[in-house]
């Protein structure tokens, strides 16, 4: 849209049958659709009055995974649009570089198409690692793509790899009721968090019933007709009827021709790009998952409009911000930005903590999403916000309101905002301000 919108003759090249990315078809709507549909069901299941009105809601994964479709459809066709409205060309096909300014687009009927440009922007993003010796094509073998289109219902998920998608669909398959076993590969959950979100996450997991195995690595994946057995090398043995593997994404970058252009590709399938997003060939610019970190849909858009502004203007003055604010979908959600208490104690930066607890919150007794809270990071002599952290329903959405104030110059950036600002009750935003008189009544004056 940046370059359309700046005189460009552009063209998108997609190899899906429709566009909008591993983002819209295989990774964040569908899984987050998903998660809402299984977040409904267990609402119902929890409501004494629907139980007495309705009786026992029998739901399959399969059902609930059609929940997702719709929007899927929406996403894709509103990408469409834009790009018909902005006379944005699509090629469908495989593109390959045949020189630095010419590709060759090939369909899957085979039909190849030369086209040439000025600029090239790869946004190819990233898959699901796959180990050679595991057997992705058995169908009690699933990555977080091809669990989408899982068309059983299991009774027990053994998933390898705690990261963030790991943890997500762990929420999601516990939420369902299924036995959950969580291989992590590390000693914690999602180490990069604060410690008391990452304690009240393992809580919240092992309290929905998921068994949770810190410091293993697989051996060997064993495939059955009745199910799958992890062996791991500490010895242990865990069978469940589908196992879900969650440990690694690799670039999208295989038989695009990069490395006859001299473009650096990682062993993670990552090219190396410069600050303004330009790779080995200055006018070849990569922004994505495909570049490695954050590896956010949210940052990706930003990415791509910095590389476009570098290719019209010949430089960006725009840069990702500081602090990104990451959303974790489990149940509860997840949402923090900037430092943690451990980056700040380790920076030996004086700071104190405000907490306001859900349980607290008369709009969360309301709702019945009472487990959770939101903490501020401030620091001791200025109040000036330092960090942001919630655990809870519409996490990733409340924490927008710290965000605006967090990334605002000089006093505008204090916790004295939360305290003298009035907010609508009963509303979950007076978390802020419950938060910021917290923190105030800890400071020694």
């Amino acid at each position: 849209m940046k370059l359309t919108k700046s005189g460009k003759n552009v063209a998108v090249v997609e190899r899906f049958y429709d566009v909008g990315g591993g983002c819209t078809h295989w990774g964040t709507i569908p899984s987050k659709a998903l998660r809402h549909a299984v977040q409904q069901v267990a609402d119902y299941r929890r409501d004494p009055l629907m139980r007495r009105l309705v009786g026992p809601l029998q739901v399959s994964y399969p059902d609930l995974l059609k929940s997702a479709g719709s929007v899927i459809r929406q996403q894709s066709s509103m990408r469409e649009r834009f790009y018909y409205r902005n006379h944005v060309d699509i090629l469908a096909g495989h593109a390959r570089f045949e020189d630095a300014h010419t590709i060759v687009v090939e369909t899957s009927t085979g039909v190849r198409e030369r086209c040439s440009a000025d600029a090239f922007i790869i946004a190819t993003g990233s898959s699901p690692y796959h180990p050679d010796d595991v057997d992705f094509t058995h169908p009690r073998v699933r990555d977080s793509d091809t669990v989408l289109r899982l068309d059983f219902d299991p009774r027990s998920v053994t998933i390898y790899g705690a990261g963030v998608i790991g943890c997500e669909y762990a929420s999601i398959f516990a939420g369902l009721g299924l036995k959950i076993n969580l291989i992590n590969t590390r000693d914690q959950l999602l180490s990069f968090l604060d410690d008391e979100i990452t304690d009240a996450l393992g809580y919240h997991l092992r309290d929905q019933g998921v068994v949770i195995r810190n410091n293993e690595t697989y051996e060997r994946v064993e495939p059955r007709e009745d199910g799958v057995i992890l062996h791991c090398q500490s010895g242990k043995r865990v069978k469940s009827d589908l196992l879900l593997w969650a440990n690694g994404r690799t670039g999208n970058t295989r038989d695009m021709g990069l490395e006859a252009l001299g473009i650096e590709v990682d062993h993670r399938g990552q090219i190396k790009v410069t600050g303004d997003y330009q790779t080995a060939c200055p006018h070849i610019y990569a922004v994505g998952d495909v570049v490695g970190l954050p590896s956010l849909a949210s940052a990706s858009y930003d990415q791509g409009r910095f590389a476009a502004t570098h290719f019209v203007e010949g430089k960006c003055d725009y840069k990702l911000v500081q602090h990104i604010p990451t959303g974790i979908y489990t149940s509860p959600e997840i949402s923090s930005l900037g430092p943690t208490e451990r980056d700040l104690t380790a920076n030996k930066v004086p700071y104190e903590v405000g907490r306001a607890f859900f349980r607290s919150i008369a709009r969360a007794q309301i709702t019945g999403h009472t487990v959770g809270m939101l903490k501020i990071l401030f620091h001791t002599e200025t109040h000036e916000i330092l960090g942001i952290h919630c655990f809870g329903e519409q996490a990733s959405e409340i924490i927008h309101i710290g965000q605006a104030i967090m990334t605002q110059d000089g006093a505008a950036n204090t916790l004295d905002y939360f305290v003298e600002t009035t907010f609508n009750y009963p509303t979950m935003a007076e978390a802020y301000r419950i938060a910021a008189l917290n923190g105030l009544n800890r400071i020694f004056e």
